[in-house]
Formats: C-alpha cells, structure tokens, sequence
C-alpha cells in the first residue's frame, strides 16, 4: 500500500531516500535517481543531484510526459521512472542505480540467476537484464517496464539496477537486497558457476506464507 500523498512529506522523504542510497553505497556523486508518485505524475530527483546538495526544493514535480514544474530540470531518466508507473499500477516508488554489483553483473548483460532463494524476493526465479540502450532514451525506458512486467527489479545493460515499490523505504530496500544479491552471486562464482534451485524449490519458495511476507515487507 502506498504511503502519505502529503507533497511537502513526499519532498522530504524523497530527500531523506536519496542520501540513504548513497551513504550505503548504492550511488556515488551524481549517479542514479529517485521517485516517488504524485498524484498524475511524481516528483523525482532533479538532474545532475548529489546527497550532499539535494533539498526539498530541488525535488522536480514532473508529468509522465515530461512537462515539469520546479527550479531546475528532472532527471534525465524521467522517462524510465515514468514508463514504470504508466504500466504498474502498484508501483509508488522507484529507486536507479549504478551499485557496483549491479553494474558489474549487468555488464555481462545476462539474468541475475536463481542461486539463493532470496533472488525470489523480486518476483520470480531471476532477475532479468535488459540489453543497453543510451540513458535518457525511451527504449531504455520502454525496457526496463516491460522486464518488470513480473519483477520488481532488473539489470540495466552495461549501465545498473532499477527498481519499484509501495514507498520509498520499501524501494530502497530492494535496491540494497539486489546489490546483496549480485555481490555473493559475483562472490559465488570465484568457485565456479553456482547451482541454481529447481523448479519445484522454486515452487516450494513462492507459496510459502513466510516468502510473501518477505516480498511485502523486506
């Protein structure tokens, strides 16, 4: 369920989010951006922010057609935040990254696989990677929503990570699990390739009352 619809919470918690990605590590300088649903569009993150010079100020309201309202431009991924709520109803928070593991599975442009059971937490038995496309574009935008047609989160070819949620908190949760998740997958596979669970595992996981309790609230 989605959070407050409050726009002065909503700047604040969009702020607060985004030096929470970088101080764990998930985005460094200007890299990545943030979400939040706002009524017919959202508010993101502007372009070109850092955590050491956002403000609630700098919060862009913007349409899903790109018209925007504040002192300075969105992000210059607008397009990708705005396909995601376009085609998810139940998407109220979207988190982009460039987390080093991420990127460094993501420049393989293969699926995070299902090695550990907590890839399920995304939806389904791996993490889907979407072929590159230049930042900013509408095909990467376009991607990126359709590989979370059954997902929460995907790779984005030779570039990071994206992802949705009910709130912000809840994004950058599943932000970090991926960053987890493709840090021991990497880890993993300094042994050689890992085994992946089967389908009846699989099964066994995603009808467990503990495992949808984890995909609502971790």
């Amino acid at each position: 369920m989605a959070g407050t619809t409050d726009e002065a919470e909503l700047r604040e918690q969009l702020v607060a989010s985004y030096k929470r990605v970088e101080a764990i590590g998930l985005n460094e300088m200007s890299s990545g951006n943030l979400s939040v649903r706002f009524g017919n569009g959202m508010l993101i993150s502007p372009n070109g922010a850092r955590a050491d010079t956002i403000t609630v100020d700098a919060v862009v309201e913007t349409s899903f057609d790109g018209q925007w309202r504040g002192a300075g431009k969105p992000s210059s991924e607008w397009r990708m935040h705005a396909a995601i709520y376009e085609q998810h109803a139940d998407a109220h928070a979207v988190v982009h990254t460039h987390s080093d593991y991420c990127v460094a599975v993501a420049s393989h442009l293969t699926p995070l696989p299902g090695f550990h059971y907590l890839v399920g937490v995304f939806g389904g038995d791996d993490v889907p990677c979407v072929p590159y496309s230049t930042f900013g574009t509408q095909r990467l935008a376009d991607d990126a929503a359709a590989a979370l047609c059954d997902r929460t989160a995907c790779l984005l070819g030779n570039h990071g990570m994206i992802c949705h949620g009910p709130t912000l908190k809840r994004a950058v949760n599943q932000a970090h699990r991926l960053e987890i998740m493709c840090r021991q997958y990497v880890l993993a596979r300094q042994l050689g390739e890992p085994a992946r669970l089967t389908d009846a595992e699989w099964r066994e996981f995603h009808g467990r009352d503990k495992a949808s309790m984890y995909v609502q609230n971790g």
